[in-house]
């Protein structure tokens, strides 16, 4: 073990690089958080509604939420590497093929169905390689995985906007897939996991020890942790999903930016989404998830609050609200699955983390289409805000209760 090597070096110090090769697969899969800034466009060109412009949004993110755990199958029978690539590469098609002049169904096919696969396929992999490299740091370590996928819209959004004003809609989306097909495909060559039992040198894995002896010997489905973790992600995402879908055209409609401006705001609630998985991804690790998510859910409660009061011109109140709304959402990004290689067997963690992560598919699914709908009733995506702010303290009584009961013998060891 002393004698491996990543990148030339010894793979206690090699192992880092993985961290910011990994996170760029993802800043490239995160484009999808940039929906936003293809919904105005896409409206006007397809002649649709709020609620269409969501769905191809919709059908990808749950597509990418039922392929994660198929993928964990996938990485122990075909490798990282070919895993990552052959994602990269449906998801490039995706991308390509959305740019043939059809109508919603078509750009929900190419863009949802195939585009949606091929972010499932892959999101899973570089997360897979870093929860093994660092059993160490793992809260840190995939916080700044993930950091990728969050931070994406910074440098998307702003690009999509400006392939968009120069080039129309159908053509960004063909330089886009060409890109990130290329990024991708060359990133898996170097995209591997570390032999079984490596572990860094002078770290004795005491916790593990005393806590993974009787995980893993039973199934994800009988340790009720899971049904805690899953519920708590799901309200998790419900609202920051919906957030990440409506950010753009709710700040052209209620607080009356223009359209170059609310792109801007995207980009800077990426900060926020970066940040959060990394403030979270530590925070779990130092405290407890049951902690990590009170805090992340009365985050997400200010937020609608907020949100409510929210009218023409409460620029500053849209953004704090979103920048918590972000926050809180990135933060998910980090605890479910750090929460995941605390409760399970980090042997088994690609299939654990696929299925637990098959709540952020239901919170896709219920947060953006209610959010579609209300602007379609209502004429104001302002009504939303109410159903976040129950689901917010709902969140909390399960974190207290729930999660109380599931995380109990975890927790004592975290901390």
């Amino acid at each position: 073990m002393e004698n491996i090597k990543l990148f030339g070096m010894p793979a206690e110090k090699g192992r880092w690089l993985l961290i910011p090769l990994s996170a760029i697969v993802l800043l490239c899969l995160g484009t999808v958080y940039s929906w936003s800034i293809f919904r105005k466009p896409l409206e006007k060109l397809l002649s649709i509604n709020a609620t269409e412009s969501l769905l191809p949004f919709t059908v990808l993110l749950v597509l990418f939420a039922i392929l994660m755990p198929i993928t964990g199958f996938c990485i122990n029978r075909f490798g990282t590497r070919i895993v990552t690539a052959l994602g990269g590469v449906i998801m490039g098609l995706g991308y390509i093929s959305s740019s043939i002049d059809g109508n919603l169904q078509t750009l929900t096919f190419t863009y949802g169905v195939i585009a949606g696969i091929g972010v499932g396929i892959t999101y899973g992999v570089p997360i897979a390689v870093i929860a093994k490299w660092f059993p160490d740091k793992k809260g840190v370590a995939v916080g700044l995985t993930v950091i990728g996928f969050g931070l994406s819209p910074l440098i998307t959004a702003p690009l999509a906007k400006s392939l968009i004003d120069s080039y129309g809609v159908r053509q960004t989306f063909i330089i886009l897939g060409v890109v990130f097909t290329a990024i991708i495909v060359l990133i898996s060559t170097v995209l591997k996991a570390p032999p079984a039992q490596w572990q860094p040198a002078g770290w004795t894995p005491a916790s593990l020890a005393n806590n993974t002896s009787t995980n893993t010997q039973e199934s994800i489905f009988q340790n009720p942790a899971f049904y805690g973790l899953w519920l708590c992600y799901t309200i998790g995402t419900f609202a920051g999903l919906a957030a990440i879908g409506i950010s753009s055209p709710l700040a052209q409609e209620i607080v009356k930016l223009d359209a170059a401006t609310a792109a801007s705001s995207v980009s800077l609630f990426a900060i926020f989404n970066a940040l959060g998985r990394l403030f979270f991804g530590w925070f779990t690790d130092r405290f407890s998830p049951k902690l990590a998510a009170i805090v992340s859910f009365t985050m997400v409660l200010v937020a609608s609050l907020i949100m409510l009061k929210t009218g023409e011109g409460a620029v500053m109140s849209y953004l704090l609200a979103f920048s918590l709304f972000y926050f809180s959402f990135g933060g998910w990004l980090a605890i479910a699955p750090t929460t995941t290689l605390i409760l399970f067997s980090s042997a088994d963690y690609a299939k654990n983390y696929g299925i637990v992560f098959t709540a952020y598919g239901a919170g896709a699914l219920g947060g953006t289409l209610l959010a579609g709908r209300i602007r379609d009733i209502f004429g104001s995506y302002t009504v939303f805000f109410y159903p976040t702010a129950a689901l917010a303290i709902l969140g909390i009584i399960l974190a207290v209760f729930m999660l109380k009961r599931s995380f109990s013998d975890s927790i004592l060891s975290q901390v």
